[in-house]
């Protein structure tokens, strides 16, 4: 049987039901999230003992009369409860694909979650899953001492100099997450982010403050003039921490500070007996040098995978030629740079 939930008692019910989940899966972070027009929806399965549930982002297609479903930015995807790897997924798939038709769903589109098990035994056979990219997660599992091993030999030289020319500390005022933002805001501006990187104050604030996990701000302080010279977010939920946002001042990059607040969150989720502490991957799921940089971390690498499926391949095809084929100077029906390809917002956008 198919449910949506749509309000927080029923989704948190859900939540705590199921077997694992990370804070992305949360009803807090999709309300936090969402854009103006959106329904952060949880799709509901039972089947006997069994629960799969999918969070995802349902949105209107301008002009239309259907709909789409996306995910939260981040790494989201099924949560469930008494699945494992000999889950027939038949029946779920028939009465999702049933239930997308019905509402004039066109499409589904979900980024993975490389942590949460049994997410491609939930989803195989509709659409497609795909490995985009790596993940950096370093193994907080092991001690200490193993971890910086793994580290490559300049990253440890360059930690060794900051703890000697700086110092960490939580941010616990108002002003303190104000510089951190601000911090936050110059380093996109410097790397030419795209505009929805910037983030409304709400959004840090409402994070900090959110019951359901628990988010922390560590800024990195120059020990002369004891000025904050970089910040780093990092959000926990069942032993998961997720690297989330992170700034620094460029005329400090010499002291490595943004490598200092990952090897002493690493400490620290080791410290609170976390499972995983998830760095990321590179800007747009590319092995770049936001990559090497994370990487140089640690080796234990995980996939990131994607989810798209199509409810109506007909009904898909139409509403590319509607909205895309006048504009597009690649069009085709099987173009793989973005999905769904109608909401493409040109022809070099990559996914």
């Amino acid at each position: 049987m198919i449910e949506t939930i749509i309000n927080k008692k029923d989704w948190n019910a859900i939540l705590k039901t199921v077997d694992f989940y990370d804070f992305y899966h949360t009803y807090e972070y999709h309300q936090i999230s969402k854009k103006e027009g959106e329904c952060p929806t949880l799709i509901t399965y039972t089947e006997n003992d069994k629960i799969i549930a999918l969070p995802l982002v349902l949105r209107r297609v301008p002009d239309t009369r259907y709909e789409d479903f996306t995910s939260v930015y981040g790494y989201a995807g099924p949560v469930t409860k008494n699945i494992d790897d000999n889950f027939d997924n038949s029946r779920f798939i028939k009465e999702f694909r049933k239930y997308l038709i019905d509402n004039n769903i066109i499409s589904v589109f979900s980024r993975l979650n490389p942590f949460i098990p049994y997410q491609d035994i939930c989803l195989n056979t509709f659409g497609e899953i795909s490995a985009l990219s790596l993940i950096v997660n370093i193994d907080v599992t092991d001690n200490l001492e193993n971890q910086r091993k793994s580290y490559h030999k300049r990253l440890r030289t360059h930690i060794n100099k900051a703890r000697r020319y700086c110092y960490v500390k939580a941010a616990e005022t108002k002003d303190e997450v104000l510089q951190y933002i601000d911090l936050y805001y110059d380093t996109m501006k410097r790397v030419n982010a795209k505009k929805k990187y910037f983030f409304e104050h709400d959004y840090f604030f409402k994070l900090l403050e959110s019951k359901d996990f628990n988010t922390r701000i560590l800024l990195t302080i120059e020990n002369e003039s004891n000025k904050v010279i970089a910040g780093a977010m990092f959000i926990e939920t069942n032993k998961i921490v997720q690297y989330h946002l992170s700034g620094s001042d460029i005329s400090y990059m010499h002291l490595y500070p943004i490598k200092l607040l990952i090897d002493e969150m690493r400490i620290i989720s080791t410290q609170e007996n976390c499972k995983f502490f998830n760095l990321g991957g590179g800007v747009g799921s590319k092995e770049d040098s936001l990559f090497y940089f994370k990487s140089s971390f640690s080796n234990d690498f995980k996939n990131f995978t994607i989810w798209k499926c199509i409810s109506d391949i007909e009904k898909y095809e139409a509403l590319i030629i509607e909205k895309k084929q006048p504009d597009c100077q690649i069009f085709e029906k099987n173009c793989i740079n973005y999905f769904p390809c109608y909401r493409c917002e040109g022809s070099n956008h990559i996914l």
